[in-house]
């Protein structure tokens, strides 16, 4: 069973810094892709960043230039795969709950199986102007 588990959301002030983590936890062949995603009220859930396993990032352009994303990649006796979303010059616009976002190949019952969807629980980030 795979479970990706956030932390990191807060309340800020604008133009403050918030740090988010998501693990990947359980039986897990690969983690390709980890993104971060996020859905503000009254609004669609959109990309914010996303990066490979090779560390190809990709971002939305209303974030560009002040978040970062970044992964450590599992290694045999080492954790786990974990992404981090630091965000830096945050305004008001950026409040909603991020959601960690996986496209991983899980082992079930000792099969590696085909990477598939994975969504963590979500995580409220608060701006106050």
């Amino acid at each position: 069973q795979v479970q990706l588990v956030e932390s990191g959301g807060g309340l800020v002030q604008s133009g403050g810094s918030l740090r988010l983590s998501c693990k990947a936890l359980g039986t897990i062949f690969s983690v390709e892709t980890m993104s971060w995603y996020r859905q503000s009220p009254g609004k669609q859930r959109e990309l914010v960043a996303s990066i490979t396993k090779s560390g190809n990032t990709n971002y939305a352009a209303a974030v560009k230039g002040r978040f970062t994303i970044s992964r450590d990649n599992f290694v045999s006796g080492n954790a786990v795969d974990t992404s981090y979303l630091q965000m830096n010059g945050l305004k008001p616009e950026d409040t909603g709950i991020y959601y960690c976002y996986g496209w991983i190949s899980p082992v079930i019952n000792y099969d590696v199986e085909a990477e598939r969807d994975y969504w963590g629980q979500g995580t409220q980030v608060t701006v106050r102007s």
